[in-house]
């Protein structure tokens, strides 16, 4: 599938877009009145990133939530020029 988490599943929700007129009742108007809705998609924010899984390294795409909380743990690259220790 082409929007979707590869830790969480997470895929795009669909949802509405609401407009609006008016001013609000707290600030001396007559509140706001809805002239129109139409329907929108939330798609996850994913990004690209070489993830470790279990002794390999695979390319997936995950979104920012599960990079942030630790689902997902980064491939630590190796420093160039550096000689192996015994």
């Amino acid at each position: 599938m082409g929007q979707k988490c590869d830790a969480c599943g997470k895929t795009p929700v669909i949802g509405n877009r609401v407009r609006q007129r008016g001013k609000y009742k707290y600030l001396g108007g007559n509140g706001r009145q809805t002239t129109g809705v139409s329907k929108r998609v939330f798609k996850p924010n994913l990004q690209k990133i070489r993830v470790q899984v279990g002794g390999s390294v695979q390319t997936q795409r995950v979104c920012t939530q599960c990079i942030r909380s630790g689902k997902v743990t980064k491939a630590v690259a190796k420093k160039p020029f550096t000689l192996p220790s015994n």
